[in-house]
């Protein structure tokens, strides 16, 4: 494996910087080139693919992103490199070669993928119960096969475990009637770091890319020896500063995966749609709900489809669901998706474990941009494998295709570019090069990081996984803590591995909002909405210093950023669980030892409680919490968002987390510790619980 990643790194005929251009710099570079070979429109997977694999064969390349790297479809997968299982199933059942090449093409990529970022991959052995004596052979033949289409790119072999040791493995897993289950690995990666992993490997290698710079239209020139109009570029505007430029190229690439169409669009207005969206709903559980290195696959659905259960980033993600959408920048995730991940989860976990609605910390929707294929004469049909489409006008379009195949889809689409468009270049470089981080990478690494640098084993852990060896970069900027251990690394909020540090380091990532930084280059926004909520304030204020924003600046970046929390990944939801659950299904014993216990607080009878009633209770018993921390506490429950709690609030809250609906409200926790403790001076825990929507 080393030996192939030093051939695909010495091949290449252009040599890599030791420093990342800045943005600044990228965006000079976009107005000052009279003409680049090949512009990429759309930052995802595939776009930044194409920009790695074109530059790396020493064609001067060009990438435009509108909004941030891996913004859209790429940071909202299920989070697996796999060749698709149930693709496999298809092909084998409808004899469809299309999909066997697919599976085939995927498992080569997978093995590939692992190879040139093991920092932010890993396999994953994946369980497959089974509840039904005949299953098991079934099972046992489709997921050998799996392995042997995989051939010597099989990660490990799969086994069949009998009921007793897989209730070992997977203790949580529902007992009754379970005949055995079998295992089998694919890979797992924590997806918008590796989008961003191949951005970065492409600007080092001299692209010119650069997020939050939208394209407007297109530029036509006429071919003088055809008549023909030529696309040879686009008018863009960067988004930061409003300034609009052109940008020259021989060749146009259209990779924005959900928006093949409005891009293809600018080109032919009577150009059909090809792009089929379809919405996959995914949320994230606390971690207890599965083992720590064992996922788990559901086959078959009450409605058929596949639900996959896995740990990731010691969390629990759960997905996906299937359902037709229209395109949107800003897809939400609905209530009917997240309960019918939660339905199908209960199915499978044992009666022991409680599956509460209050338990789903963060919930996303990301589409799928499925295609039909324009060059095929059923235009109706969904092609699953990726196409590459050449307008009248030598727009290249890639769509399609699957996270895992990025590499394998930008080596087509830039040997296609290359034949119409009649460029000078060899052939891709792609297979076996590093992406950065990779290069000087160890499983060990973290340790150089706990010693040389004072950091908390779990934050050198995580620094190692995220960064790479650029782990060091982030190590040397971080601040010290003034603590006899750790030395250095303030933690963004307490049970998260994210330092402060990061933040710096993630503005020189190209990251310019504070989404950015919650969602993409950390993934707070992905693991607990509350966390990263809590962590907005310090996020913006480090943003505004290294990006010199003025008050008026950071103040609509915490605006931007609490909106993006609230609708797209699944905050909203919260309120709206208080609300639907409006009807008080309490006893009512439960309803006045849960008045008393407002009234404790409500001294004056107003009928609702403020910071001052809560600050004079916990004085009362010697108890001092910070006046910020007592306004998020009460703005949890504070539904009509007027700065105070009603009884009828509270009493809403108390229903809720009877009916699980709600898990970890601080208020509740507080005030029940309040009144226990009222007479015995015992101090109150605050610290945000973790629980969830």
């Amino acid at each position: 494996g080393s030996f192939v990643n030093v051939q695909a790194a010495e091949t290449v005929p252009v040599p890599m910087k030791s420093h990342l251009p800045t943005r600044e710099q990228q965006i000079l570079a976009l107005q000052t080139t009279s003409e680049f070979d090949v512009l990429v429109i759309g930052g995802g997977a595939t776009g930044c693919g194409c920009a790695l694999d074109a530059v790396t064969r020493g064609l001067k390349t060009a990438l435009l992103e509108r909004d941030d790297f891996s913004s859209g479809t790429s940071s909202r997968s299920t989070k697996l490199i796999h060749g698709g299982v149930r693709y496999l199933q298809k092909a084998i059942m409808k004899l469809d070669f299309e999909q066997y090449k697919m599976v085939k093409e995927a498992l080569e990529e997978r093995a590939n993928l692992l190879e040139i970022a093991p920092h932010l991959s890993s396999p994953l052995p994946i369980m497959l119960p089974v509840y039904k004596w005949w299953q098991l052979p079934y099972y046992w033949f489709g997921i050998k096969l799996y392995d042997l289409v995989a051939g010597s790119q099989c990660l490990k072999s799969s086994y069949v475990l009998s009921k007793s040791r897989a209730l070992e493995h997977f203790p949580m897993l529902r007992k009754d009637e379970l005949v055995g289950a079998i295992v089998y690995y694919d890979g797992q990666h924590n997806d918008a770091r590796m989008n961003l992993a191949i951005a970065l490997t492409a600007a080092r290698y001299g692209a010119a890319t650069a997020n939050y710079t939208e394209v407007l239209r297109l530029l036509k020139t006429t071919d003088p020896a055809s008549g023909k109009e030529r696309v040879c570029g686009v008018r863009c505007r960067d988004v930061l500063t409003g300034q609009e430029f052109d940008v020259k190229a021989k060749c146009v690439i259209n990779a924005t995966g959900p928006f093949t169409d409005s891009v293809r669009k600018m080109d032919d207005q009577e150009v059909p749609n090809i792009c089929q969206p379809s919405a996959g709903v995914h949320i994230v559980m606390p971690g207890y709900y599965s083992p720590d290195h064992m996922g788990l696959l559901d086959p078959a659905t009450s409605d058929g489809r596949v639900i996959f259960f896995l740990p990731w980033e010691k969390m629990t993600i759960a997905g996906t669901t299937d359902s037709p959408t229209d395109v949107t920048s800003h897809p939400i995730p609905t209530e009917e998706d997240i309960n019918f991940i939660l339905n199908e989860v209960r199915n499978y976990l044992s009666a022991d474990v409680e599956v509460r609605r209050g338990d789903v910390l963060a919930a996303w929707s990301g589409i799928r941009p499925l295609v039909t294929d324009p060059n095929s004469k059923d235009t109706q049909s969904i092609c699953r494998n990726h196409v590459v489409a050449i307008s009248n006008s030598g727009l290249v379009t890639i769509a399609g295709g699957k996270w895992t195949t990025y590499r394998a889809m930008a080596k087509d689409t830039i040997d296609a570019a290359i034949e119409a468009h009649n460029l000078k270049a060899g052939s891709s470089k792609t297979l076996g090069l590093q992406l950065q981080g990779a290069e000087d990478w160890s499983p060990t690494l973290y340790i150089r990081l706990v010693q040389d640098y004072g950091l908390e084993s779990e934050v050198a852990q995580h620094l190692a996984s995220t960064y790479g060896d650029k782990a060091f970069e982030v190590a040397k900027i971080a601040q010290v803590t003034g603590k006899r251990w750790p030395i250095v690394g303030k933690r963004l909020v307490s049970e998260f591995p994210y330092i402060e540090a990061e933040v710096v380091y993630g503005v020189k990532e190209y990251a310019r909002t504070a989404v950015d930084m919650i969602s993409r280059r950390t993934r707070l926004a992905f693991l607990n909405v509350q966390a990263a909520e809590e962590a907005l304030p310090r996020i913006v204020d480090i943003m505004g210093k290294e990006l010199n924003w003025s008050e008026q600046k950071k103040k609509e970046e915490l605006e931007a950023a609490k909106k993006f929390l609230y609708y797209e990944m699944g905050y909203k939801v919260k309120s709206d669980q208080l609300r639907d659950s409006s009807e008080i299904s309490l006893v009512p014993s439960d309803i006045e030892r849960y008045k008393k216990r407002f009234r404790m607080f409500d001294k004056d009878k107003k009928g609702f409680i403020t910071i001052l009633d809560v600050q004079r209770v916990l004085e009362s018993i010697s108890v001092q919490i910070a006046e910020n921390t007592l306004h998020d506490i009460l703005n949890e429950v504070d539904l009509n968002k007027n700065g105070q709690v009603e009884l009828n609030e509270f009493l809403q809250l108390m229903s809720a987390i009877q009916k699980g609906y709600v898990s970890g409200s601080r208020l509740a926790v507080l005030m029940k510790t309040a009144e226990e403790n009222l007479h015995r001076r015992v101090g109150i825990p605050v610290d945000r619980s973790g629980g969830g929507l």
